[in-house]
């Protein structure tokens, strides 16, 4: 086997381990449809389940289980009425979903049990457990509805469900709940995982949807108030997704810092989404997960990361670290889930009332996304509060970039005297100047 042959897989390895690292720990509850469940590639996504819990990460499942209780009604000819969107469970039907539940329960047990030595569970050693995690209530009587069994969430165990967490099971939760009475409700999978994310206070929430359309429907990088407006100025959602992002508002609003939305038909899904920076699907967050500040000196690692290769290729000057430590306080860098995208460095000559940009580069995979006119205007606005009248620029490969945005060709005695003095001949340099 060829070295070209392994550097792929080198290097998504390299780039996912900063992820594996913050992982570590964590508690994720995810949310699968009974849709999924029926997938053929669904022992797919239990073999991506158990990786994630061999790398350390606190694990809630929640499945649905609409398809099967609807096939097991109507193998008897009954029905599962909805009445403004809310389904009735009347006594007829109770017994069949729970029937069809505890199935569906049984097989993602099954499968995670797997430990075949020619399966990618092999060795694995998994334990699940199931409970009587949720205490439930009754919907009770809406306008002049009642629900029978369709209930609520009144509240999650969460201290029983942590003790299990920390003794490395795996938790598996069905859509039923209890009541003190020792009554079933039938619930909705999508309120069990919202509710259970809370009470954990889990880091991450993630809806595995069976439909294609939420990733073309969706921004790829939401806010709760963002995810809000879109509930509201697009009445004509799908209900799923409608669903989805009510319940990623709620649940960022009561501090479960990230909520994912991933559509499950792409094999491998949920890692890509976990282990890549930007994800495949949709991410709902209150905090910033892209940001633009000064840079400190533990960014100096990242951005020597970053301009190492146009160093390589004598597109920038070296920078060594001593340097960029003296430097620091003059770089502005993208911060992109904790990994800088982007980097600039503004140099002001006050006396001249004139400012060198510098350094400005941008990470391969972000180019072309207008982020280096976004941190141009930045270094701009910058200048401009430090009282500098004027940009400049040198540059070997870029000045048409430059002009496009402001910049005009000049000569060597526009840059301040100190600058000058230092102007390296060999490398030929253009000089751009723009008027601020």
């Amino acid at each position: 086997m060829s070295q070209d042959y392994l550097l792929p897989e080198v290097h998504w390895l390299r780039n996912a381990a900063s992820y594996i690292h913050a992982h570590r720990g964590r508690t994720f509850v995810i949310a699968f449809a009974g849709d999924t469940v029926r997938e053929p590639h669904f022992p797919h996504l239990i073999h991506d389940i158990t990786l994630l819990s061999s790398l350390g990460i606190q694990l809630v499942l929640v499945h649905g289980a609409r398809p099967q209780i609807e096939a097991a009604l109507a193998q008897r000819n009954l029905n599962l009425r909805y009445i403004n969107g809310l389904r009735v469970t009347d006594d007829s039907v109770l017994p069949h979903i729970k029937e069809a539940v505890g199935a569906v329960r049984i097989e993602i047990e099954a499968l995670l049990s797997m430990g075949l030595p020619n399966s990618p569970m092999a060795g694995a050693k998994v334990r699940v457990v199931s409970g009587n995690f949720i205490t439930a209530r009754p919907l009770g009587v809406r306008e002049g509805v009642d629900y029978c069994h369709t209930g609520e969430v009144r509240k999650i165990d969460a201290q029983a469900i942590r003790q299990c967490l920390n003794h490395g099971a795996i938790i598996l939760l069905s859509p039923l709940g209890y009541s003190p009475t020792g009554e079933v409700f039938n619930l909705s999978a999508d309120e069990v995982a919202t509710a259970s994310a809370i009470a954990l206070k889990a880091d991450k929430l993630i809806f595995m949807s069976a439909e294609l359309w939420a990733a073309e429907l969706l921004p790829r990088e939401l806010t709760p108030t963002g995810a809000a407006q879109i509930l509201q100025s697009s009445p004509q959602l799908p209900g799923e997704l409608a669903y989805y992002l009510q319940n990623a508002v709620r649940a960022c609003r009561a501090k479960v810092q990230r909520v994912h939305i991933i559509h499950q038909h792409l094999d491998g899904a949920l890692l890509m989404e976990l282990f890549k920076r930007d994800g495949i699907g949709t991410l709902v967050t209150a905090t910033a997960f892209e940001d633009t500040r000064k840079a400190t000196i533990e960014d100096i690692g990242g951005i020597l990361e970053l301009i190492a290769p146009l160093e390589e290729k004598s597109l920038l000057v070296r920078r060594p670290r001593e340097r960029l430590e003296m430097e620091i306080h003059c770089f502005t860098i993208m911060e992109r889930d904790g990994a800088i995208i982007a980097c600039a460095a503004l140099y002001p000559f006050s006396a001249e009332k004139i400012g060198e940009l510098a350094c400005l580069v941008v990470h391969p995979d972000y180019r072309q996304s207008g982020r280096a006119t976004a941190l141009l205007a930045t270094i701009e606005k910058a200048a401009m509060e430090q009282g500098l009248h004027h940009l400049c620029v040198l540059t070997t490969q870029t000045a048409h970039w430059f002009q496009e945005r402001g910049f005009t060709p000049a000569n060597l005695e526009v840059l301040p005297e100190n600058k000058r003095r230092l102007y390296n001949y060999q490398r030929n340099s253009k000089v751009l100047v723009k008027y601020l």
